[in-house]
């Protein structure tokens, strides 16, 4: 699916993920570590052909839309940023050039299971790892901050093979 063909679908899509998390998962804490972060599912299926500038304003405006409405200053954009960064090096590492004419778009249904999980882990543990060292910003937490990582990434990796499962397009 190209960005360009499918633009109402992307702005559609990026408004439900934005409101579902401010609205939804912003109120998830469990037991005070997990916390669920399914709007970085905007970034990371992005098509492969998206150009790296388009996904770094997208990153930001992602994460400051999610800052706006949860009062966290700037955190999440900067978590999204660094995780848009982080994307190319992870396309290079996953999928072979020459795939992404059979594989468009990162998305369960196109990279299969475990190519999906290990993108999207990847990404989801940098978000992660940058949101919440931002937001602790003391090395004396580490052991703790890095629990948090490790138990989000997992929830919100379950979470997004979940929606990507609900929402998988049939033949």
């Amino acid at each position: 699916m190209s960005m360009k063909n499918n633009i109402a679908i992307y702005i559609i899509q990026f408004i439900v993920l934005v409101l579902f998390q401010v609205l939804i998962l912003n109120n998830i804490q469990l037991n005070g570590y997990i916390n669920p972060y399914l709007y970085i599912l905007f970034i990371i299926t992005l098509p492969f052909e998206t150009n790296f500038s388009l996904v770094m304003v997208l990153g930001f405006f992602l994460g400051l839309s999610v800052d706006m409405f949860s009062n966290t200053m700037g955190m999440h954009a900067a978590a999204t940023v660094v995780m848009s960064f982080s994307r190319p090096a992870f396309i290079r590492l996953l999928i072979p050039k020459n795939d992404f004419d059979a594989f468009p778009q990162p998305t369960l249904k196109e990279l299969g299971l475990s190519r999906f999980v290990s993108f999207a882990l990847f990404l989801t543990l940098i978000h992660h790892f940058a949101l919440f060292f931002i937001e602790v910003f003391k090395i004396n937490f580490f052991f703790s901050t890095f629990f948090r990582v490790i138990a989000s990434s997992i929830f919100t990796i379950l979470l997004i093979i979940f929606v990507q499962y609900l929402f998988a397009k049939k033949k």
